[in-house]
């Protein structure tokens, strides 16, 4: 199992670059730039400088063009659509990554049923991760200047669905350790900070597209207060708006969200330490990783989300994700592993 256990870490390293890639797609205002979606014969970029002037004219016709960037000049372009296409070319190298080995793990009889099962489950999901990425870019194209929150959000969040899956496969080929099953508070404990982490990417993209992190930065306090007035939270009608569309109360969410991790990924570290010695250092790097993402969010906030502190807080919220899948799927394995559970 050694080398489809390495493949597959290759594969998440991959999803992990572009995640931070489609991060710098949209700190770069690039993530329209291609109005087509050409799964197959899109890998193919302008050369000819008419092939460059077709192109440059399919974007003009966009909102986004002509209410922000009227008198772009080709150049410009260029460079925001270089951007883009080295987003969308990682995508189909990952389905060659993923594919070529896989038929040929298949033909060596390296991967069972069960394995073949999970293994088929990651590749429909990056099928769909695909469609979700066209879906998100068509919502802007016509009416809107940008892309949807909500599809971003969902783009994003499949994404972390997707790595979190490909990691927790990847540790489940990993021998068998013999040990103490954790207690089940131990093991709730890991699977609730996983899900929160996943929780919090969702809200960081809706903080990211709505542009939330360029208001209200001032730390601890939110507009004068750490918890604002209600009035303010919900301020739009229907009340449910104000989750995904109301700066202030997308931005508060964020940061409650990150408080509350941060408090569970304490005690789980302290709880494991106590009760799972073996699964102690996971734990413990789990939560110096969520302490460091928490410094970084706050100093990416205090300076109004420039470029380089914006995409290491994207970054970081990776890191978080792979230790706490990997963390996860060990305190699950050893369970496994002491009950006789497959």
């Amino acid at each position: 199992m050694r080398p489809v256990r390495r493949w597959l870490y290759v594969i998440a390293a991959l999803v992990a670059l572009m995640v931070v890639l489609g991060g710098t797609t949209r700190l770069t205002g690039s993530g329209l730039s291609i109005t087509e979606w050409k799964p197959v014969t899109g890998i193919v970029p302008p050369v000819a400088d008419a092939d460059w002037r077709a192109e440059f004219e399919k974007y003009k016709s966009i909102p986004q063009y002509q209410q922000f960037n009227q008198g772009m000049s080709l150049s410009e372009f260029k460079f925001i659509y270089w951007w883009e296409w080295s987003h969308r070319a990682l995508g189909r190298l990952l389905a060659v990554v993923f594919l070529v080995p896989f038929f040929w793990f298949l033909s060596r009889g390296l991967v069972d049923r069960v394995l073949g099962l999970k293994l088929g489950g990651l590749f429909a999901l990056g099928a769909l991760q695909g469609a979700a990425g066209w879906w998100m870019v068509a919502s802007g194209l016509s009416e809107r200047t940008d892309v949807s929150q909500y599809r971003l959000a969902v783009h994003l969040t499949l994404a972390g669905f997707i790595l979190a899956a490909i990691v927790a496969v990847a540790a489940s080929l990993e021998p068998r350790r013999k040990e103490k099953a954790p207690p089940a508070l131990v093991r709730y404990g890991a699977i609730s900070i996983l899900a929160l982490v996943l929780v919090q990417i969702f809200l960081g993209a809706l903080v990211a597209k709505t542009n939330a992190g360029l208001s209200f930065n001032t730390w601890p306090l939110i507009d004068g207060n750490f918890i604002p007035p209600m009035a303010s939270l919900l301020a739009m009608s229907p009340w449910w708006k104000n989750l995904f569309e109301n700066v202030l109360t997308v931005q508060f969410d964020h940061r409650m969200a990150a408080y509350a991790l941060f408090a569970l990924a304490a005690f789980h570290a302290f709880d494991t330490e106590r009760n799972a010695r073996p699964a102690a250092l996971g734990a413990s790097i789990l939560f110096a990783l969520v302490t460091a993402q928490a410094v970084l969010g706050v100093l990416t906030l205090l300076r109004a989300a420039p470029f380089t502190l914006a995409l290491l807080h994207q970054f970081g919220a990776i890191a978080v994700l792979v230790a706490a899948t990997a963390h996860t799927q060990r305190v699950y394995s050893a369970r496994r592993g002491a009950t006789g559970k497959s």
